[in-house]
């Protein structure tokens, strides 16, 4: 038996025997292998995070991942971590990126259109982030180069023509993506539609802010995108904004930021619910005219009592 295994190295991988049996008596080869990843992993990444290191689409993986769960191989899908934070990301050396250009014709014309699209050669680092969003975030090679374009023309935008992104803003880009599920071609696109749609009411945010005709700064911008995402239109917007000038004299981001906050929190977004309800309550009280001089609300009552007693011991005499 041992003749028929050809030397792999000195990594190694070890499978129990009820493990075995169970992916056996299933017999579904993408689950075997999607397990055989996660082993060689460790298991330290989630199952969809290895798509791009198996060449699969979203649909593929998906199918074997629910077979492992129901198999009971991996973790129910409640318990699966998150994408792994900044500090504990894979550092990749020169030697996986020469070997992964080598083996890989995919990732090489991958890194060939990135560099057509930024205009500059990726020093090794930088092929190291565009390695950690195809293999450890799992993204396509297409959503990556769909994330690249659309890092390119935010930074041109608060930029200015001609100016390129780091990689590393690349990177972050790219794990904001893998939390939202971008992860086909089709997601992408998607979310690059909604996101060129809230581009084009920036304006007017701005000019409900009083300020100058110029690009929203990427601090502004991410204050009115959170501000759309609470549900508020320029014209609530521009309500805080004479609140905040009357208390403070001059647009302070953070203190408006807090009366939208406070406004969401009450479910006041548009102009009308905001002004019904962030009306102070008035309380109604009798007309002077209504009870004798000196008396108080709460000593209605008595007064009324005493006024009928005497009225019917008038009407008996």
């Amino acid at each position: 038996m041992a003749g028929c295994l050809l030397p792999s190295g000195n990594e190694s991988v070890t499978l129990s025997v009820t493990v075995v049996r169970a992916l056996e008596q299933r017999g579904d080869g993408d689950a075997a292998l999607l397990y055989l990843a996660l082993l060689r992993h460790q298991g330290t990444v989630p199952p969809r995070s290895l798509a791009g290191e198996l060449r699969w689409e979203k649909e593929r993986i998906e199918r074997a991942e629910g077979i492992l769960r129901e198999l009971r191989l991996v973790a129910p899908a409640e318990e699966e971590a998150p994408p792994a934070p900044a500090e504990t990301r894979p550092e990749y050396t020169a030697d996986d990126v020469a070997q992964r250009l080598e083996h890989s014709a995919e990732f090489r014309s991958l890194t060939g259109e990135v560099e057509r699209r930024l205009g500059r050669r990726l020093t090794t680092p930088g092929m190291g982030v565009l390695l950690g969003l195809w293999d450890d975030l799992g993204l396509p090679a297409d959503v990556i180069y769909l994330l690249v374009c659309h890092c390119v023309e935010k930074t041109e935008r608060h930029l200015g023509p001609g100016r390129r992104p780091g990689m590393r803003q690349i990177e972050r880009e790219g794990y904001t993506w893998a939390r939202l599920g971008i992860d086909t071609q089709t997601a992408a696109v998607a979310y690059l539609k909604r996101y060129a749609a809230r581009q084009e009411s920036l304006p007017q945010y701005m000019a409900a802010l009083r300020l100058p005709e110029r690009p929203a700064s990427p601090s502004e911008e991410k204050y009115i995108l959170s501000w759309q995402d609470m549900g508020f239109g320029p014209e609530a917007v521009a309500l805080a904004y004479d609140k905040t000038i009357l208390r403070c004299q001059e647009l302070k981001w953070p203190y408006l930021n807090g009366i939208l906050k406070k406004w969401h929190e009450a479910g006041l977004h548009t102009p009308a619910e905001i002004e019904a309800g962030d009306r102070p309550a008035v309380r109604k009280e009798p007309a002077r005219s209504e009870r004798p001089a000196g008396t108080q609300p709460d000593q209605d009552l008595s007064w009324m009592k005493k006024y009928i007693q005497q009225r019917d011991k008038h009407r008996e005499v």
